[in-house]
């Protein structure tokens, strides 16, 4: 057993597990489970915990966009500098590199259409490099991380046609 991919599939599920929660599903000692967790935060491979919650409760998350970004590709590191600087902007939350039709998709949030447009309009199209943007805003979350974010559940079986 690859004790270290074990625990990040744990944690992956649920980042609220403690130590002694794992070393139980695992079969190891807590301790074992509090330096293994503590080797993979200083090694980076852990980088952070996230809750997840209906973002629409707070202001500055009111709004989210992906936003698809075609651009031109340096000499010297193609995309990589472009997208760190586009990965420093705070509104921005995640880069992709991404195949087809665009290079790069963004997660972006702001506080309503207009903020989203406006960095969109003076932040980001405005960098060298950039060629084209193509924004979709998010209208509603069904799933997000294999989670279903609504506590209805649709029950209603698909029908079955030959």
């Amino acid at each position: 057993m690859d004790l270290e991919k074990e625990i990040l599939r744990l944690l992956a599920e649920d980042g609220r597990l403690t130590a002694a929660d794992i070393a139980e599903r695992l079969n190891i000692s807590a301790a074992a489970a509090a330096r293994c967790v503590a080797k993979l935060e200083s090694d980076g491979v852990i980088v952070g915990y996230r809750a997840m919650f209906d973002e629409t409760l707070l202001p500055e998350n009111a709004v989210k966009a992906i936003i698809e970004v075609k651009l031109k590709p340096e000499r010297d590191g193609g995309f990589d500098r472009i997208a760190k600087k586009i990965s420093k902007f705070s509104k921005v939350e995640s880069v992709y590199l991404v195949s087809g039709g665009s290079d790069l998709v963004l997660e972006v949030k702001g506080e309503d259409l207009k903020d989203v447009a406006e960095f969109v309009a003076e932040k980001l199209s405005i960098i060298d490099g950039v060629v084209s943007t193509s924004t979709h805003f998010l209208l509603k979350k069904y799933k997000e991380l294999g989670k279903m974010m609504q506590d209805d559940e649709y029950k209603e079986r698909l029908s079955v046609t030959p």
